[in-house]
């Protein structure tokens, strides 16, 4: 089987991670300018001042994407380079930069897929409660419309959301990411829901706009998995769906909250202030979403939780995403399994859960449109001969592609795949010690480009559809 003609396949990147140019032409400030430059937050004190300097070298990169084959590129804008303090007037220059960027892709054929948040809030608006306040909601909403009106005539897939569960678990739960507020789960709540009412409407503006493109959102995918057959672990992995999963893809893709979780939420006190008005909106913009896009890296592998956390705010180390932590709310924790295989930063690689993970979807959601909106290992890559060998790269990508495959095979709605990602770039929290990308780039050398052998290995995927996977 080769991959249907109408299956993208491409690899992404996001703003903050690639562009630098931090401060220039208008941007204004973003509150990842400000956190990464708190003593201890970043691996070696690494920022996105500079990154990769795409800002000044998406030429170069666009060029190499081509010669790759990449069908599309899903990249971010950044919200503090259109409208520099988050709800303000609108900065020209940055509407400038995202045109010339779509345009190059266009040139070379390639599919820009845009996604408009991706981390970076505009820091004023972080001043000022962030993703807690509604103010944010609406902040989102204008500076959405303003990307649709200056680039909807070229772009014609859109993402609202990056990852909605790790900026708001990571800042208002593990205090790992800004705002850095540890364990406030009434305030993670607020802030999930503020970011669903944002996409909701937001999707009901692009429709109104009859631009006859697709508008999504994109959420991590880690199902949880029970250790064993235990009744209470059994228990455990369904408490983690419902809040890792269902509480993220339910109101997106059904309008509703899962009632599981709502139930308990009201229990506890940590229900969202919530309007009629709101809820309503959710109810209105779900049929009208025309994907979910999924981030895969792992599944979760849970039992019953039996350790007791601390209180003190999560090191960058144990903010990873590796298994061994138990659940803000205590009920499970994941595992690392003796029979599973790890990456160096303690993730599993597991092709087999994330089949088992789609068919959960089709399960629960039907026969929703999914792109792969970011799948990948980060490793870091030898250098052999001057060649950069990042063979367990090729394996990872070909074992979940193979898995891709099946699923369409079985009738699961996958219209793409997005590697992450399409250059070296700025891993967050790990720096650039943490390499993800097709092509490498030398922080010794003036930031040179030089293609891995993965980044060979996806063009010849790409041209034969796939078919010898």
């Amino acid at each position: 089987m080769r991959f249907p003609k109408d299956f993208l396949f491409g690899a992404a990147s996001a703003s903050y991670q690639v562009e630098g140019a931090w401060n220039e032409d208008g941007k204004g400030v973003s509150n990842w300018d400000l956190f990464s430059k708190i003593p201890g937050k970043t691996f070696e004190a690494t920022n996105g001042d500079v990154a990769v300097d795409h800002y000044h070298r998406y030429k170069e990169d666009v060029k190499l994407m081509a010669e790759m084959g990449l069908e599309s590129y899903r990249f971010s804008v950044s919200w503090a380079r259109i409208i520099p303090d988050g709800d303000g007037e609108i900065n020209p220059k940055g509407i400038e930069f995202y045109n010339n960027l779509i345009d190059e892709c266009l040139h070379y054929g390639i599919v820009p897929f845009v996604t408009l948040y991706h981390w970076d809030l505009p820091q004023p608006l972080e001043a000022n409660g962030g993703w807690t306040n509604k103010r944010t909601t609406d902040a989102f909403v204008k500076y959405a419309n303003v990307c649709f009106k200056a680039f909807g005539d070229r772009v014609k897939h859109w993402i609202t959301f990056n990852e909605t569960v790790i900026f708001c678990g990571h800042g208002y739960l593990l205090g790992a990411h800004p705002p850095g507020i540890l364990s406030d789960p009434k305030k993670y709540f607020q802030a999930t829901h503020n970011v669903f009412t944002a996409h909701a409407r937001a999707v009901s503006d692009y429709k109104k706009m009859k631009q006859f493109g697709e508008i999504g959102i994109t959420h991590v995918f880690n199902p949880a998995f029970s250790i064993d057959n235990n009744a209470e672990n059994e228990k455990a992995t369904y408490h983690a769906n419902q809040y890792s999963t269902a509480w993220y893809y339910d109101p997106i893709l059904l309008g509703t909250y899962p009632e599981y979780v709502v139930k308990q939420l009201a229990e506890k006190g940590w229900t969202p202030e919530w309007t009629a008005e709101e809820l309503d909106i959710l109810k209105v913009a779900a049929p009208q979403n025309d994907f979910i896009g999924l981030n895969y890296y792992q599944p979760q592998r849970v039992a019953k939780n039996d350790v007791q956390e601390d209180s003190t705010p999560k090191s960058r180390e144990q903010s990873t995403g590796a298994p061994g932590n138990a659940s803000f709310d205590g009920v499970y924790k994941t595992v690392k399994m003796a029979d599973k295989v790890y990456t160096k930063w303690g993730w599993e690689i597991s092709a087999e859960g994330f089949l088992e993970g789609l068919r959960m979807l089709k399960v629960a959601y039907g026969d929703v449109k999914m792109y792969i909106t970011e799948n990948g290992i980060g490793d870091e890559d030898p250098i052999i001969q001057d060649e950069i060998v990042d063979i367990p790269r090729i394996k990872y990508i070909e074992e979940h592609l193979k898995a891709v495959k099946k699923g369409i095979l079985e009738g699961i709605n996958l219209k793409g795949y997005y590697a992450w990602s399409v250059i070296d770039l700025l891993s967050w929290l790990n720096g650039y010690k943490k390499q993800y990308g097709f092509i490498y780039v030398d922080h010794t050398n003036n930031l040179a480009r030089k293609k891995k052998l993965s980044f060979h290995w996806y063009k010849q995927m790409i041209a034969t559809r796939g078919e010898e996977l």
